[in-house]
């Protein structure tokens, strides 16, 4: 769920404690959907941004339209003419806007339709069968809570998050939340098979062996991730993911990350692609783990800035 307002006229509080006000939020349980349910009428001091956080509304009443990326991947199965056109276009994508839509993906209606409302049945559950699954505890299997940098964001997000490690080892269906475990294993499934097409088309987008990324394991959606840019050299660009406020409805998303998960100490180092680099083209980041790029950015929190800054060279 998304929603923010800014701070216009908000009285400073000389003896207001924030710390300690996000740890009493934190401790309920509740989330940002047990303030809504519980009716509210003033978002608390903690969601509130700074106002120049925010992009001013326009006054027009024109909504923008955006001729952004779409890939048909029905072209994939047409020889390989339209196989190097359809790689053509990610890779337009991938440069220039970080992001792009995907038709014919092959994941049928009705799996993204159950999904959704898997998430609505989550969400909608009683408070006190929903706070079982709250934790801070990255290792467990399925997470949920609100906000997962609330203690180093310079102010809270109107979010909550549940999500769930799939693969490479699937957890045990009795782990998942019942209401919603159907579901998950049937979308992570189709959407691993959706993945493992995207991976060919970057990885031939990048001028390389088609089962190159396959191959690694890295971090990414349909939205260019950190790490792929970091891999790429800055070919392709990582975007800031961001949404309008919305005040009729609770806005639900279903975001499915590729990336190796392996943080122990001897996790695999990630860094700029060998095969894409020069004399003309230096190394512009340093190598890293998905553990240190995992550490850097929830320690940093959703602050505005890029987590690449801290990885570059030069």
């Amino acid at each position: 769920m998304g929603y923010g307002i800014t701070d216009h006229g908000f009285a400073k509080e000389e003896n207001y404690d924030r710390k300690a006000e996000l740890q009493a939020f934190d401790d309920t349980k509740a989330g940002v959907k047990g303030l809504a349910d519980s009716g509210i009428t003033k978002i608390p001091r903690r969601f509130i941004h700074p106002a120049g956080n925010f992009l001013k509304k326009s006054k027009s009443k024109e909504s923008f339209q955006y001729d952004f990326p779409v890939i048909d991947l029905d072209g994939i199965r047409k020889g390989p003419i339209m196989r190097k056109e359809l790689v053509k276009k990610a890779r337009e994508a991938s440069e220039k806007w970080g992001f792009f839509q995907v038709v014919n993906h092959g994941i049928p209606v009705s799996v993204l339709e159950e999904m959704i409302a898997g998430v609505h049945r989550f969400f909608d559950q009683d408070f006190e069968v929903r706070k079982e699954w709250y934790t801070r505890d990255a290792t467990k299997r399925v997470v949920y809570n609100s906000n997962f940098d609330l203690f180093s964001s310079p102010a809270a997000n109107w979010r909550d998050t549940a999500y769930c490690v799939m693969a490479p080892n699937p957890p045990n269906p009795e782990e998942l939340p019942p209401v919603c475990r159907d579901i998950m294993i049937k979308f992570s499934q189709e959407v691993a098979k959706l993945g493992s097409t995207l991976f060919e088309i970057l990885s031939e987008a990048l001028g390389l062996n088609p089962n190159y990324l396959n191959d690694i394991g890295c971090s990414l959606v349909i939205n260019i991730g950190d790490l792929l840019q970091l891999m790429s050299n800055d070919k392709f660009i990582s975007v800031e993911h961001r949404v309008l406020a919305n005040d009729v409805s609770a806005r639900v998303s279903v975001a499915s990350f590729f990336r190796n998960f392996d943080v122990s100490p001897s996790a695999k180092v990630y860094g700029p692609i060998e095969d894409l680099l020069s004399d003309e083209n230096p190394a512009k980041y340093r190598a890293t783990t998905v553990r240190e790029y995992l550490s850097f950015f929830h320690n940093k929190g959703l602050d505005g800035t890029s987590a690449l800054t801290h990885f570059r060279l030069q």
